[in-house]
């Protein structure tokens, strides 16, 4: 009597192989497959410009034409255009389809190029990265230092903090002569484009002294202002901890609604909208454009419902 084996065969993940293959084609710089991946990022990148512009757009929409969305204040006559809605879309398209993003796409479960693109343009990271870029809150250091040598970026940081080169070479660790003529070629190549006072360090003012200081040559060094603090009431405090840690827990998709419905107030014609451009399906069984509004008040409410209980 024979008896059959069953030997337990494990099947691997299914790849997405044709986007794989446009991912490192336009890795690799080929024109066809940039434009490819260009193509599928651009209905992402439009939504994500035209939110994160109107969410900060502020005094700009009284004294400049806007470039993204139809504004619903009047500009002044021979107003020009507002340059950080370009400026924002070539910013997340050099962030999300960059060759170093692009080489991270693996395709696995069958993902696509876009869905792997839409996760890391809703998540927070993303949105503080534009934030650290628009209002200049973090010094990057410029590709054209990163490409010197390995070392580069590193030196260049120590440099902005003020170390020495000893204390330098004895972190990478690098021999003191090498260390001083990398930071010969950072400081070259600033100068000759005029962005030498990157590796100026950050300064910190008092803003609760409303003295002012004086250099040793006599000089007054500003004026400084007092300003009022206001310490938040623990409870609060605490419901704002909850809440980070609750959002965290919700899906990429999720995350997405309750931003725009709920903290951009966007109606749901242009949620709808931005689903089907991105086919992105809310409902298991229901694809995207056959989503509709009632399904979406539902997914919103059962969204806040989650938040709500997660924070408990």
């Amino acid at each position: 009597m024979t008896q059959n084996k069953i030997q337990n065969v494990d099947v691997a993940p299914p790849v997405n192989q044709q986007h794989l293959d446009l991912a490192k084609q336009a890795a690799k710089g080929d024109r066809n497959a940039r434009l490819d991946v260009n193509q599928l990022a651009h209905p992402i990148i439009s939504f994500q410009t035209s939110r994160f512009c109107k969410r900060f757009c502020r005094e700009n929409k009284y004294r400049y034409i806007c470039t993204l969305l139809e504004s619903s204040a009047p500009s002044p006559r021979n107003a020009v255009l507002c340059e950080w809605g370009n400026a924002s879309y070539a910013w997340m398209l050099d962030d999300l389809t960059g060759s170093g993003r692009l080489t991270k796409y693996s395709g696995k479960n069958g993902a696509r190029l876009n869905d792997y693109i839409y996760y890391i343009a809703n998540s927070l990271p993303f949105y503080e990265r534009w934030k650290d870029w628009r209002f200049g809150r973090k010094v990057h250091v410029p590709t054209y230092i990163k490409e010197l040598f390995p070392e580069a970026g590193k030196i260049f940081f120590a440099l902005r903090a003020g170390e020495t080169i000893p204390s330098i070479a004895q972190k990478l660790p690098v021999d003191e002569s090498t260390v001083e003529d990398m930071c010969q070629q950072i400081i070259i190549i600033l100068t000759q484009k005029k962005r030498l006072h990157l590796l100026d360090p950050p300064s910190t003012i008092s803003l609760t002294d409303t003295r002012d200081s004086q250099q040793d040559d006599g000089r007054i060094n500003g004026t400084q202002t007092d300003i009022p603090d206001y310490d938040e009431a623990p409870e609060l405090l605490e419901n704002k901890q909850n809440l980070a840690q609750a959002w965290k827990q919700l899906s990429s998709v999720e995350q997405y609604i309750i931003e725009a419905m709920v903290l951009d107030e966007q109606d749901a014609v242009d949620v709808l909208y931005a689903l089907r451009k991105m086919d992105i399906s809310i409902k298991d069984g229901v694809m995207s454009d056959d989503t509709n509004r009632q399904q979406l008040y539902y997914f919103r409410r059962k969204t806040l419902a989650k938040l709500a209980d997660l924070m408990k």
